[in-house]
């Protein structure tokens, strides 16, 4: 699982690198204007789960780096934090 959240997360960082790359030297023209949407559609709904989740993230160790984090990655990093009822690894 830790393998999918990590190249998840990748994925994610060269989504943003392209959206920058994007805003610095504009793609073609159909492009520029679908990936400058999908990059505001995505901040808007990181945004949201921030919103959505900030009581969650308000008893964290580092609150606003994992507010950051959200913000890049959305909910890949709410997946990847630690249940607050989860015990040890014990099975049946």
């Amino acid at each position: 699982m830790r393998l999918f959240m990590g190249l998840g997360k990748l994925v994610a960082l060269m989504f943003w690198l392209v959206v920058i790359v994007n805003l610095l030297s504009p793609f073609a023209r159909p492009f520029e204007m679908l990936l400058n949407g999908a990059g505001i559609l995505l901040i808007l709904v990181h945004l949201f789960e921030i919103l959505l989740f900030n009581s969650l993230l308000r008893g964290r160790a580092n609150p606003w780096r994992d507010r950051l984090q959200l913000l890049l990655f959305g909910v890949l990093h709410l997946l990847s934090l630690p249940r607050h009822g989860a015990k040890g690894a014990g099975h049946a």
